[in-house]
């Protein structure tokens, strides 16, 4: 399941790697890459409480958007069942094999 996040410095989308690493080092729930990148090389930390923060929305964003997705597809009914062979007709119910049926 891929996460959203919304950068809090600049307003943007942005999809960061499912684990949520990117080649020179981690990547941010907070910040976008160019924002992570200029606070990082201002010095700036990004706070553990706001990061969970975005984790924690993220997933509970993802996991509605699912449950919208599951609640919308119809479910798998099978409402023209159709018997294997055709009904029996009355001439074929009347006569002496039907008769035999019966009695057995």
């Amino acid at each position: 399941m891929r996460l959203v996040f919304e950068c809090v410095e600049c307003g943007s989308h942005y999809l960061p790697p499912e684990a949520m690493v990117y080649p020179d080092g981690p990547a941010s729930p907070i910040w976008c890459t160019w924002c992570q990148t200029a606070k990082r090389a201002a010095g700036v930390r990004e706070d553990p409480l706001l990061a969970r923060l975005a984790l924690a929305t993220a997933l509970a964003t993802a996991r509605a958007a699912h449950a919208r997705t599951a609640a919308d597809e119809p479910a798998v009914t099978r409402t023209d069942v159709r018997p294997s062979r055709p009904p029996v007709s009355r001439r074929a119910r009347s006569g002496p094999g039907a008769l035999r049926s019966k009695l057995a």
